[in-house]
């Protein structure tokens, strides 16, 4: 006898879905929000909202309060497991709560961050809520040209990994004025001899493009760090490279007539071309900086984000991923 492979194989059943990840569509997401209640106002946004990537009312209500709810059980629940290791230990201390923000250049990281530093500081029991970039860990500029590296810039290699994992450490253990480096987009470099102070905040926010990017194990099996072990959630912001490309040109085009004809801007040469030239600069710069460290080094980590915000053509956030517990 015969058999017949295609009606065995239709007859099969249908194998789980294996993704981690519990998908919401923008409706579901914001049925979430329960009675969080609205702590920001139009003034508010106005001045978080970051350069060519805007943000209504409309996106707070339906994806920012319910992430805000979210992160307000997970944070009381991991303040009682903190408080119940202490006891165990017999020791005292403010452990942080840690936020990663990730995602490509241009996606809107430093709008989301702010839009939750904000939110998350008008909880009644997390008042402190400090946020930090990774682009004050960057290698100083004349460290890149002598490694010739200008033109990785943003990639892994041009972290100074080691200092921030201090930082990341210092700030988990609960020590105060711990020292964070800072970064001029103006010069595009960072500035000597100044600081920012993290002093034992309830949550910290740590934003950049490479936060969850895993380092090489060691092959000895020695005790080794990652930058996300430091977190106890994380945000990846995701979008199509088309729409990352057309919102990068977009913010390159917008920066000419402001930051860039400042003296000290470091893109001071773009701010006199003509517009052709500074969009063909633009779109340079984009593919073979920022998409080929997207490709190489950002988009990989996507899966390791405890959420995974997916936006659309208008900046509007479309779909919500969350990872299953």
């Amino acid at each position: 006898m015969v058999r017949d492979i295609r009606a065995e194989a239709r007859e099969l059943p249908a194998r789980p879905c294996l993704s981690p990840y519990r998908r919401f569509t923008r409706d579901e997401w914001a049925c979430l929000r329960a009675d969080t209640p609205m702590t920001l106002t139009i003034d508010d946004l106005n001045r978080l909202q970051s350069i060519n990537d805007p943000i209504s009312m409309d996106e707070v209500v339906a994806i920012y309060l319910p992430l805000s709810r979210l992160l307000a059980l997970y944070v009381a629940a991991t303040q009682g497991l903190f408080k119940a290791t202490q006891r165990f230990l017999g020791a005292d201390g403010k452990v942080p709560y840690i936020i990663g923000v990730a995602g490509s250049v241009a996606v809107g990281k430093s709008t989301t961050a702010r839009v939750l530093q904000a939110l998350l500081s008008r909880w009644p029991n997390t008042p402190k809520v400090d946020l930090i970039t990774t682009d004050g860990f960057l290698l100083s500029n004349a460290q890149l040209k002598r490694r010739r590296m200008m033109d990785r810039k943003g990639f892994p290699e041009s972290y100074d990994t080691a200092r921030l994992l201090r930082f990341l450490s210092a700030v988990k253990a609960g020590e105060s004025h711990v020292e964070a480096p800072v970064y001029s987009h103006l010069t595009y470099d960072i500035v000597p001899d100044q600081v920012i102070s993290v002093d034992r905040p309830d949550i910290l926010i740590v934003e950049g493009v490479n936060v969850l990017l895993p380092s090489r194990p060691p092959r000895d099996g020695k005790e080794t760090s990652f930058i996300s072990d430091f977190f106890d959630f994380s945000v990846y912001l995701h979008s199509d490279e088309a729409l990352l490309e057309k919102w990068y040109v977009k913010r390159f085009m917008r920066l000419r007539s402001t930051m860039f004809r400042d003296p000290r801007s470091y893109f001071k040469r773009y701010s006199d071309i003509s517009d052709v030239e500074a969009e063909e600069v633009a779109k340079d710069i984009w593919t073979r900086i920022n998409l080929r460290n997207l490709h190489e080094n950002i988009l990989p980590t996507r899966a390791r984000a405890s959420l995974i915000l997916t936006k659309g053509p208008s900046h509007r956030i479309e779909e919500v991923a969350l990872r299953k517990l």
